[in-house]
C-alpha cells in the first residue's frame, strides 16, 4: 500500500505538471475573461483544511463579484453559513460557465503540484467547517483532499452532508489507484452537465449555532 502511495503522490505531480504547460493558454484565456467581465482579481483563494486539519491556501478561478462576501452577508442568502445558494444573484456570466463545466477548479492544479491536494480524494472544507466536526466526520481527513473524489461522482451538492462524510470515510478505507482512475473517468463524463440545484442541509446550520451558543 506504501508503495501505492507514493505512486500516487508521483502521479499528481506529473499530471500536473502537464496540465499545468498543456492547458496554459486556456488559463490565460478564462483569466482574461473574468478580468475584463468584473475586474481583478481572476483567482479567489480560499483558506481549506488539508490533510490531518492543516490549513492551505485552495486557488479557484473567480466565479462571483469581487466583494461576494461582504454582499453575501447584506444580502442574508441562507441561514446556511457554508452552503451553496440556488440562483446566487453574486456569480458572475463567466463564472456560471466555469462552475457548469468545473472549469473554475483548474488552478488548483497548482496546489496539487505543491503536494496541498490531490488528483482525487475528499474535497478539502473550509477551516470553519473542520472546526465543527465530529469526531467521526474527522475520517476524510487521513488522506490528501483532490480535486475531485467519490462523493463528488455521486453527486456532488445534491446529497446531505452526512452522506458525504460516509462516502468520503468508504473512500479512505477502500482506496486503490483503480478507484482513483474509476473516479477520474466518471468526473470527465460529468463535465458541462447542468449545475445540480443545491441542497440546504440543516446539518452546517445546526452546528453553526451550537458553536455560536457555545462560544457566549
Amino acid at each position: 500500500m506504501r508503495v501505492q502511495r507514493l505512486l500516487k503522490a508521483l502521479l499528481d505531480r506529473v499530471a500536473a505538471v502537464l496540465a499545468l504547460v498543456l492547458l496554459s493558454p486556456l488559463f490565460a484565456a478564462l483569466a482574461l475573461w473574468i478580468v475584463l467581465e468584473s475586474g481583478r482579481p481572476a483567482t479567489f483563494r480560499q483558506l481549506r483544511a488539508g490533510r490531518d486539519g492543516v490549513p492551505f491556501s485552495m486557488l479557484k478561478f473567480r466565479t462571483m463579484v469581487p466583494d461576494a462576501v461582504e454582499l453575501g452577508r447584506e444580502l442574508a442568502l441562507s441561514d446556511d453559513p457554508f452552503g451553496l445558494v440556488s440562483n446566487d444573484p453574486r456569480i458572475t456570466r463567466s463564472g456560471r460557465f466555469l462552475r457548469r463545466t468545473s472549469l473554475d477548479e483548474l488552478p488548483q492544479l497548482w496546489n496539487v503540484l505543491r503536494g496541498q491536494m490531490s488528483l482525487v480524494g475528499p474535497r478539502p472544507d473550509l477551516v470553519e467547517q473542520v472546526a465543527n466536526y465530529e469526531p467521526g466526520d474527522r475520517r476524510r481527513l487521513a488522506v490528501t483532499p483532490g480535486i475531485t473524489g467519490w462523493a463528488q461522482v455521486q453527486g456532488r451538492d445534491e446529497i446531505p452532508w452526512e452522506e458525504r462524510f460516509q462516502l468520503d470515510a468508504w473512500y479512505v478505507d477502500n482506496w486503490s489507484l483503480a478507484l482513483d482512475a474509476k473516479i477520474v473517468l466518471r468526473t470527465l463524463t460529468q463535465l458541462g452537465r447542468e449545475e445540480p440545484e443545491p441542497l440546504e442541509d440543516r446539518l452546517n446550520i445546526e452546528r453553526a449555532r451550537a458553536r455560536e451558543e457555545g462560544g457566549e
